[in-house]
């Protein structure tokens, strides 16, 4: 007979026994479980569900299969998030394994290897440049030191749309903004304009727009793996063309900023972030030394990603201002008691402004310029209760997040007036408003981006009236969008720009 000490003992062994069972089948239960997902096709995945606008019809899916599903993009394995609670768990709760971009052959090439700032992997060189960029290219003291250069450009902007509405002449508003934002960064960068007259729109302006074009485009070698070594669409050889183009004329800026700074006493007069970079490259202190493909790389990140964004945020807020006469008489009623009706306004406006602080903000929240954060996970990770494998592909749904009714009243409207009083800000804290991200890889041009749609917003409504041209026969402006990587409108904002003030003072650009 077994006494009752090894009864006792048989009893521990089998609570010991089913328990370590049931953990290891919670464990495996939750490795297994991936989150739902649509019927899959073979060779081409869910590709056929998302068309035409990606971000739209992953927000559709949503409502059918949860805030969080899988789905492949050809052979690539893929979730789509589109609640706050479950974006800031890939965002922050778990960052470190969702710290990398995805990357497709063309931005590789473009970028020469990979070897930029947005498209790097997380690893020491990015770390170092993230440093670079946040104390020394785009901190508050450079920006101060670049202001004249923004200010100029205004004044330039400005003028130019006085002359056309003179002689009633319709504008293309985003092309007007692409002409500012590509002339804004160009000469923060390099010292030099990208157009100098009307007539004019110079080769780096044209490469911009090409490069943010190509690596919007869904190609097939990327994505479905019998064609990754084949070039199907002509994408790698169009890459080619583009980036000699943009190396030839990358290469003799710098010269020539080399040339002059040998010239210098002293180095660290800098005048542009380029002189920064250029200080960057020669400092053998550095723990990973820079390049001039490093250097040439990076600004072909600050054109991309601080040009089309920015003028597409303004352009989107001033269609809706135009289609909402109410708060576009308050957005001019407050810049006249503010700012007053005889100069421009200004960058040091802008905490004064609160409301056209507000309508840019609402812009944001309804029409994100980046309507995914895309995300490349490192090693296998539960989040939500779903087994998420290494090498998945997050794309966190900013645009849903911007409209999800569980977190905005009546999302769909317009109203700048939600955000008076509200502590809801875009810097990456309140998870269900991310237009730049969130976490150490969120956009770090955020103040500058926002500057110049401020102001830019600020002076379009402060100096003119603008009467619809060829869209305008209903009298309201289309809000439907467009295909891109970015939120483009799906029809341009024509307009005729009407001085508004006789009075104000415009200083002519030097």
């Amino acid at each position: 007979m077994v006494d009752i000490h090894g009864y006792f003992i048989i009893f521990i062994i089998s609570l010991i026994s089913i328990l370590s069972f049931r953990s290891l089948y919670s464990s495996s239960r939750a490795k297994n479980q991936l989150p739902p997902s649509p019927f899959v096709l073979p060779i081409i995945g869910h590709l056929h569900l998302l068309a035409p606008i990606p971000h739209q019809a992953l927000h559709k899916l949503s409502i059918q299969y949860g805030p969080i599903f899988r789905f492949h993009l050809g052979s690539v394995p893929c979730v789509a998030v589109s609640s706050p609670e479950i974006a800031k768990q890939f965002l922050r709760t778990y960052e470190t394994a969702y710290l990398d971009r995805p990357r497709n052959t063309t931005t590789v090439y473009l970028t020469y290897g990979s070897k930029d700032f947005m498209f790097a992997p997380f690893g020491t060189y990015w770390k170092q440049m993230k440093k670079l960029v946040m104390s020394e290219l785009l901190n508050g003291p450079t920006l101060d030191l670049l202001l004249p250069v923004r200010q100029d450009e205004t004044y330039r902007f400005v003028n130019s749309l006085l002359r056309k509405g003179k002689v009633g002449k319709t504008v293309n508003v985003k092309s007007e903004l692409l002409k500012l934002t590509n002339n804004v960064i160009s000469r923060m960068l390099m010292s030099e304009r990208c157009s100098e007259d009307d007539n004019e729109v110079d080769d780096m302006g044209k490469l911009v727009t090409e490069i943010s074009e190509i690596t919007g485009k869904f190609n097939l070698a990327d994505y479905i793996w019998f064609c990754k070594n084949l070039d199907l669409q002509g994408f790698k050889k169009r890459a080619k063309k583009i980036h000699k183009r943009f190396d030839v004329l990358i290469e003799r800026i710098i010269r020539e900023h080399e040339d002059e700074r040998s010239k210098k006493k002293d180095k660290n007069d800098v005048k542009d972030l380029l002189d920064i970079l250029l200080n960057n490259l020669e400092d053998d202190t550095m723990e990973i030394k820079l390049t001039k493909d490093n250097i040439k790389a990076f600004i072909l990140n600050l054109f991309v990603a601080g040009t089309d964004t920015s003028a597409l945020t303004i352009e989107w807020s001033l269609a809706e201002l135009i289609n909402h006469p109410r708060i576009m008489k308050k957005a001019v009623e407050e810049i006249d008691r503010v700012v007053g009706t005889t100069r421009l306004l200004e960058e040091s406006d802008i905490p004064n402004l609160p409301y056209l602080q507000a309508i840019v903000k609402e812009t944001l929240r309804l029409h994100p310029t980046a309507p995914m954060i895309p995300r490349t996970s490192t090693e296998d990770c539960i989040v939500a209760g779903y087994h998420v494998p290494a090498k998945t592909t997050v794309f966190v749904n900013v645009w849903a997040l911007g409209r999800d009714p569980k977190n905005w009243d009546d999302p769909l409207r317009f109203n700048p007036e939600r955000f008076e009083g509200s502590q809801v800000d875009f810097r990456g804290q309140h998870f269900h408003m991310l237009p730049f991200g969130s976490g150490r890889r969120m956009c770090p041009g955020t103040s500058l981006a926002m500057q110049v749609a401020q102001v830019t917003l600020g002076v379009m409504v402060q100096c003119f009236e603008w009467k619809l041209g060829k869209e305008g026969g209903s009298g309201r402006v289309d809000m439907k969008e467009g295909p891109g990587i970015t939120l483009p409108r799906a029809n341009p904002l024509v307009c005729v720009p009407v001085a508004r003030l006789d009075s104000i003072l415009v200083p002519c650009s030097s």
